[in-house]
């Protein structure tokens, strides 16, 4: 039974006493939590009652435990995900901690169910140490047919997950990282097609090497990117700079074909696509100095890395992170559809494939609709989940990864 939601008093934070406050109807919303669980079977009477527990229970658990594999028939484990955080890297508010951070994991939860029907279960850890977070997830694995980590900071992310898809036989996907890539990928394709380009005729900076910054860079060059150049706060991620971490050390040599260093500004001289993942402030004349036809896609939020008014100036397509422009360059778009794909064939992983056919399936939706306000489709577009689940699927079974 879902939980009743109740209006908050009059001041905004809603359980403090003080000087009231406008009413916020955020608070109203998040009064409760934002889920609760529900059962699928009904429990009226005895007969109801031994079915579903004691004693018909026993029957399902003996199946299970003589035949491991019946868990994905007989519980919703094949239908269920984990979403794991640490609360070091929540939204734009940064390190907020595990309970600050539940708001938004709900949020996920609710996302995963609206948009892709997969259930999902917030998991806030009271920790940060790298090998705790992953021995945790490890021990709660069995519960869940997969496991969507959320807002871990860089680099401990790229780690945690590499380590858990290493010892877990479930599909372990970083969203922050994954997601945003895979509708990147989507956006820019078609942006290409829509200025009669393709991927390899383009090259791309990027405005952040965190842990979207790191998965777009190398996504985008798996899929046939020309060339693209990171840029952290130091300037462009290059091999001949000596305060590179081991993450950022790895992607100078799989990046920057053109052998660029020094500031942000000077690496768009020319450059076909900015791609913004780290907020701040782009100067105007450095997206001027852009080539034509140019993509900027800003995301940060709220405030993008180039205001759209400004990029518009300039640039062929501009893209945002926000729902109040066009071109919304929203996860909602991805992971859904990536985890009902993925858990409708058990698949033991989510590989490159399976999320570059994410982006090519994201981006056929668009179809002939394409203009530069419409690069990307719409989240509530009912055509978005169902495209991507089954091009996810499809990808899984060509790659081997897939056990039904």
């Amino acid at each position: 039974m879902a939980a009743e939601i109740v209006n908050p008093r009059s001041d905004s934070t809603a359980g403090h006493e003080g000087a009231e406050e406008p009413f916020d109807p955020a608070f109203a919303l998040h009064r409760g939590g934002k889920m609760a669980v529900q059962a699928t079977v009904p429990v009226r009477d005895k007969d109801d009652l031994s079915l579903a527990y004691t004693p018909g229970v026993a029957k399902v658990c003996s199946a299970i435990a003589e035949k491991p594999e019946l868990v994905h028939d007989y519980t919703w484990k094949s239908n269920v995900v984990a979403v794991v955080t640490d609360g070091t890297a929540v939204l734009g508010l940064g390190d907020i901690g595990p309970e600050a951070s539940l708001p938004v994991m709900e949020g996920k939860a609710i996302l995963f169910k609206q948009f892709g029907g997969v259930d999902a279960v917030p998991i806030a850890l009271a920790t940060t140490d790298v090998d705790e977070i992953i021995d945790t997830v490890v021990r709660l694995a069995p519960s869940f047919g997969g496991v969507n980590l959320e807002d871990i900071s860089a680099p401990r992310c790229f780690e945690i997950e590499r380590r858990l898809q290493e010892r877990l036989d479930i599909p372990v996907f970083h969203d922050d990282q994954h997601g945003t890539a895979v509708v990147t990928l989507a956006a820019l394709r078609n942006a290409a097609r829509l200025t009669g380009r393709t991927l390899g005729d383009l090259r791309a900076v990027i405005s952040g090497a965190g842990a979207a910054g790191v998965a777009i860079a190398k996504f985008l060059l798996e899929a046939g990117l020309g060339d693209v150049a990171v840029a952290d706060r130091k300037g462009v991620v290059s091999r001949d700079r000596d305060d590179l971490t081991p993450v950022k050390r790895e992607l100078a040599e799989l990046t920057n074909k053109a052998g660029l260093s020094g500031s942000l500004e000077s690496a768009l001289a020319g450059a076909d696509v900015f791609i913004g993942v780290s907020g701040g402030t782009v100067p105007e004349p450095a997206v001027a100095s852009m080539a034509p036809n140019s993509f900027v896609f800003a995301m940060a939020n709220p405030n993008p890395e180039v205001h759209p008014d400004i990029a518009h100036k300039y640039a062929s397509v501009v893209a945002t992170g926000r729902s109040d422009y066009p071109n919304q360059i929203n996860n909602v778009l991805a992971f859904p559809g990536i985890f009902a794909g993925a858990l409708q064939v058990r698949a033991s992983r989510i590989t490159e494939g399976m999320k570059i056919a994410a982006a090519d399936a994201l981006a056929d939706v668009v179809g002939d609709e394409l203009s530069a306000d419409y690069v990307i489709p719409s989240p509530f577009d009912e055509r978005v989940a169902p495209a991507v689940t089954a091009a996810v699927a499809a990808a899984a079974r060509a790659e081997g990864v897939a056990r039904r």
